[in-house]
């Protein structure tokens, strides 16, 4: 759900997490307009990073410990969104990669739409990596009295809990509803 953005600022890189969304051809970041990574991204090469954590790895020496993950890196330089339909679409895009909501909340207004920057990161150079199964230990310590293994870590989303302000009968929305007792 986070990707982990790497940028070169005039004060130096910077690596933030930040919520994203994505076409098949570009991915959206988005943030405070007076963000100074986002501001410094614009039109220099960027660094994403996006990686889900499906377990720990042990092996029979520490050195072979590990973790099953899927990850995957994009670099590209990125741009600004001006255009106001596809900033517009990008934040609609970023939103419901979060929770889907965009259609049934109250509309952004028009100070959130401009108090928000996107920028865009070409989806052309990337690299994918998956991680699985056992630990790769050493010939010699298979038969050894040490064990090995992994450690699978699951993530569930649970009911959801109405703000504590929330009036009496406004319903979870079905976007929300949904995701109950699902793995992330």
């Amino acid at each position: 759900m986070i990707a982990h953005v790497g940028v070169v600022t005039d004060s130096g890189p910077i690596v933030l997490p930040m919520a994203y969304g994505r076409t098949d051809d570009w991915l959206y970041l988005h943030g405070s307009a007076a963000n100074a990574a986002l501001r410094s991204a614009s039109g220099r090469d960027v660094c994403v990073a996006v990686t889900i954590v499906d377990g720990l790895v042990v092996g029979r020496s520490p050195f072979h410990n590990s973790m099953n993950y899927r990850g995957v890196v994009i670099r590209g330089t990125a741009r600004s969104v001006d255009s106001r339909d596809e900033h517009l679409e990008a934040l609609r895009l970023v939103s419901n990669h979060v929770v889907a909501t965009w259609d049934t909340g109250r509309p952004p207004t028009e100070l959130e739409i401009r108090k928000t920057m996107v920028i865009a990161v070409p989806l052309i150079e990337m690299s994918a990596k998956i991680r699985t199964g056992d630990p790769i230990d050493e010939a010699e310590d298979l038969d050894g009295p040490y064990w090995a293994g992994h450690v699978p870590i699951r993530s569930v989303w649970e009911a959801a809990v109405p703000a504590g302000d929330l009036p009496d009968g406004i319903d979870v929305p079905p976007a929300i509803e949904s995701l109950d007792g699902r793995a992330v």
